[in-house]
């Protein structure tokens, strides 16, 4: 037996699963909840858009999750043991940036920066940049325009640059004691490989492409001018950061003596290159040419690949197409919605206050709503819009509330607002010729929400496979492990060893598909408008949500 160990950073909890790579088999797994902050993130209540984590936890969470899931693996097999581990892979969130030392250890875990939240990892919910985000798509605009190109047009504030940026905007003291960044996806698998400079760290493509404007047609990172443009501080980091970045078939290293013993695995095996949740994740769900592997949690990325052979013109609002992000010799399409589970979370648990029981009931109101008869439509902008529009300035909204609209029906039309918010960016797809043949849905909504899932199948007008996994990213880490460690040859075949999907397909109904079809089109024309894309009057949607109301209620 040949197994391997997949580790998946969260954003409040890390989890590890040992897999028999014959199969695609979890036969353990553990679970770690970050103790730091607020369910392990560092907040701050004078600004909403700060969002830190510890890096302690990290590394804690790592050996305590691979312990159990060692642990349980050898209760729940008798053929395992740890001596068949052959391989570990680590996902985890993005962008989140970690300053670090010269000894490739955390800034933030030193005496002087230990209780500064600008020394911490940035998480990648933390939009406290939207100000050095505008002003970089702005240069880029001017000076780089070939930059914004690979990266749907906008710069981010959930990205690379405009963190670090801020960080020398808010914090020199903290920039200049850093001597270098990476992000946590590269800095993990170092430590576990014993890197003890972060200049000798392997980067990952998927990182560097999607949120560092990496492309090895400039010459991989942005280029002097422009970094000293913004400020020459950054020109000058560049020097400490990397010029190579290495597509997931790439070995980052190789397990440490440290860390072997603190883990209880044999030293010198395969460490993979550490990729984001959701790429790991979709190549779990069996993401290929024409498949569009959606991970819906806290928020919701989006991930489809297409032949690097191919000629892919530049789309307007995604967060990248990247050569070798997701799977070597593809281009990598990113996307996705910055608060799906987050925008349920907060009605359930801040507006409403409900406890289990009460919520039950709720629901139970909320599934036995027809499409349209309570006359809603919700924008999920609530953290701001990731794709197709760009903008962390933009706010939720919920329109057509009478005195009778009960908390039920909002929460279904917050639920259909982020199945439009997912259309849109499958429109967006197909467009610019993308097409999208499949769509394959992971995480824990998808595992656990059945309504939820109807409904984007009906919005979508398509059938919904869910991936069997119920901890995909860490399947698909353990799966980057199973090819950096050589027990397959490439991810095609480990794919089809590994990968499989529940037997449940959501299928579109075809009464309430023509009832979302007349919504989205409300829909799109309130996302245009509030998202300044057009001008056009609004003074019909009103109306026309009554129409449908009363459509639905016959």
């Amino acid at each position: 037996m040949k197994t391997t160990i997949g580790v998946d950073y969260g954003t409040n909890s890390c989890r590890a699963v040992v897999v028999d790579c014959s199969n695609g088999r979890e036969l353990g797994s553990g679970v770690y909840n970050y103790e730091s902050g607020f369910q392990g993130v560092l907040i701050d209540a004078k600004d909403a858009n700060l969002a830190r984590q510890k890096p302690a936890d990290y590394l804690k969470g790592l050996e305590i999750t691979i312990r159990d899931a060692l642990s349980e693996a050898s209760k729940n097999c008798k053929d395992f043991s740890a001596d068949s581990v052959c391989g570990i892979g680590v996902d985890t969130t993005g962008s989140s940036p970690l300053p670090l030392c010269r000894d490739n250890s955390p800034l933030g875990e030193t005496d002087e920066f230990k209780n500064n939240l600008n020394a911490q990892c940035w998480l990648w919910k933390d939009h406290t940049s939207i100000s050095e985000a505008e002003k970089i798509t702005a240069l880029a605009s001017k000076i780089r325009p070939q930059y914004l190109a690979k990266c749907g047009g906008v710069y981010s504030s959930e990205w690379w640059w405009s963190k670090i940026w801020h960080c020398l905007n808010v914090d020199e003291k903290v920039f200049d004691a850093a001597f270098s960044w990476a992000e946590i996806a590269d800095w993990i698998p170092s430590v576990l490989a014993g890197v003890k400079n972060p200049l000798e760290i392997k980067r990952g493509v998927c990182a560097a492409g999607h949120k560092a404007f990496y492309c090895e047609e400039w010459g991989g990172l942005p280029d002097g001018e422009f970094l000293s443009a913004l400020s020459p501080k950054l020109a000058k980091l560049k020097e400490n950061l990397y010029s190579k970045a290495y597509s997931a078939d790439t070995v980052a290293g190789y397990l440490c003596a440290e860390w072997a013993e603190k883990l209880g695995l044999k030293e010198g095996i395969a460490i993979a290159i550490g990729e984001f949740d959701v790429h790991y994740g979709s190549i779990a769900s069996g993401v290929s040419e024409g498949v569009l592997v959606k991970a819906v949690g806290t928020s919701t990325c989006d991930c489809t690949v297409k032949s690097a052979d191919s000629k892919l013109p530049d789309i307007k609002g995604i967060c990248g197409i990247v050569n070798g992000s997701i799977l070597p010799n593809c281009y990598g399409l990113e996307a996705g919605q910055s608060a799906v589970g987050d925008i349920f979370k907060w009605w359930i648990e801040v507006l409403l206050g409900n406890d289990g029981s009460a919520f039950k009931k709720f629901r139970e109101e909320v599934i036995s709503q027809k499409p349209g008869e309570a006359g809603l439509l919700a924008l999920d902008w609530n953290n701001g819009n990731r794709t197709v529009l760009v903008d962390q300035r933009l706010t939720g909204l919920v329109m057509g509330q009478t005195l009778h609209t009960t908390a039920a029906e909002i929460y279904r039309a917050l639920i259909e607002a982020t199945a439009y918010g997912a259309k849109i960016i499958i429109d967006r797809f197909e467009e610019n010729g993308v097409e999208i043949k499949k769509v394959v849905c992971c995480g824990g909504i998808a595992q656990k929400d059945e309504m939820t899932m109807q409904i984007y199948s009906d919005v979508f007008n398509r059938e919904i496979y869910i991936a069997k996994s119920f901890q995909t990213c860490a399947l698909g880490a353990a799966i980057g492990a199973a090819v950096a460690s050589g027990v397959y040859g490439g991810f095609s075949e480990a794919q089809s060893k590994m990968v499989s999907f529940k037997d449940k397909v959501y299928k579109p109904i075809p009464e309430n598909v023509e009832v979302y079809a007349k919504l989205f089109g409300l829909y799109r024309q309130i996302h245009d408008a509030f998202g300044g894309v057009k001008t056009e009057s609004l003074a019909n949607v009103m109306k026309d949500l009554l129409k449908i109301k009363e459509e639905a209620r016959k």
